[in-house]
Order: structure tokens, then sequence, then C-alpha cells
């Protein structure tokens, strides 16, 4: 019998999930957490035991913190688990970061349940779920630059956005090109403004795709 674990904070959505899971693998025996410092307590109950998860579906956002952590937890306790998130964040906070923790699937709860059970029958035949606009997303950091469509960013700028990609804070910014904080916020302001996004990740993956900076 095939072992799940869910780490969803909502009640509904935990009924709705594990009937995806009963649909896609009869039989399947789940363990439900809705906090993610129950659900490190529950894992370690059922390694203590001798039972390890077959399969997790991952909710992001949860009261006690985020199931990303919980994603790291099980690659290093249980790493034939396959890790699935299921959330409603499909931008780039969300997703680069858990699949860089080790998810194996990434799929929306905007869905209906009966694509979120094909896309997770998929695992059977060894395909990853994916929603199609988080396997758009990942694509596209791989797509060649675009280099057509780059705004008229000032050398300055340019300096400003190669730092803050490489993750330099305000004041690093601004100690290294030698102006003020004040100054610094300028111009990341300008730039997020020319590449027309709202945030350094967002800020990033637009300069890459445009060859603007090194990937």
């Amino acid at each position: 019998m095939k072992l799940g674990f869910l780490l969803e904070d909502h009640g509904g959505a935990q009924d709705w999930l594990q009937g995806v899971l009963t649909e896609v693998f009869p039989g399947i025996s789940v363990t439900v957490s809705g906090r993610l410092g129950e659900a490190r307590d529950k894992l370690s109950h059922l390694l203590q035991a001798g039972f390890t998860p077959d399969i997790a579906l991952i909710d992001l956002s949860l009261p006690d913190g985020t199931g990303i952590d919980f994603i790291r937890d099980l690659r290093e306790q249980a790493p034939e688990c396959l890790c699935i998130v299921v959330t409603i964040h499909d931008d780039d906070r969300h997703v680069f970061p858990a699949l860089r923790a080790g998810a194996r699937g990434y799929l929306l709860k905007q869905q209906p349940q009966a694509e979120l059970a094909r896309r997770l029958a998929g695992l059977i035949e060894d395909e990853p779920p994916l929603s199609p606009s988080v396997a758009r997303r990942v694509l596209a950091t791989f797509a060649p630059p675009d280099t057509s469509s780059q705004p008229d960013l000032t050398p300055r700028e340019q300096e400003v956005l190669e730092l803050i990609a490489k993750g330099f804070t305000l004041a690093q910014v601004g100690q290294a090109l030698g102006i003020t904080r004040h100054t610094t916020a300028g111009y990341v302001k300008s730039v997020y403004r020319k590449l027309e996004v709202s945030s350094r990740a967002e800020a990033t993956r637009e300069a890459m795709r445009m060859g603007m900076i090194d990937r």
C-alpha cells in the first residue's frame, strides 16, 4: 500500500486533495497535517515506525511557516518521496525556490480536481506534474535572450541592475558605487519601471531573458 502525506492548512482543501490522491492511487493511506510543526512531528513518528511517504502534496503558505521548508525536510529524511507542490502561487518567488528545494511537481489549486488527478496520474509514467502556466514559466528561463525589446537603461542603472541581480542589498549597492542608499533606491525604482517589474527576482529574470545580464 502506498503512503501519502498531505500538508495543507485549509480543511476543505484537505478533503478534496485526499480525494485526488485516493482517485489516482486507490488504497493509499494519507497522513494529513495543517501546520509545518505538526507535519514535522508526524513525519518523525512515521520514520521512527519504519514508514516512509511515497508521495507528498504540499501547500506553500502555512500558518507557521512555508511548505518549502518541509520539502527540504523530506529531501533530507525521505529522499525517495515525491514532493508535489499544490498551491495558488505561480510567481517566480514561489515556483523556483520550491523546485530548487526538491519539489518534483508544481500544481495550481485553481485547476479542476479532475485536471489535478490527471496530472498526478502522469507520475505513474514518470511524467512530472506541472500546471501549464508553471511549465511555461520554467521553460522561459531557458529561452534564448530576447535582445529586441531591451529597455534603454543608463550606464548607472545597468550597474545597479547587475548588482541587485547578484543579491546585493541597497546599502551594498550604494557602497559599491559610492552613492547614497536614497539615490540607490531611486535607481532601483527606475530600473523596475523600465523593466515593468515589481521585485528583485522579476527584474533578474527579465534582465536574463533580454540578455542584459549573464545567466
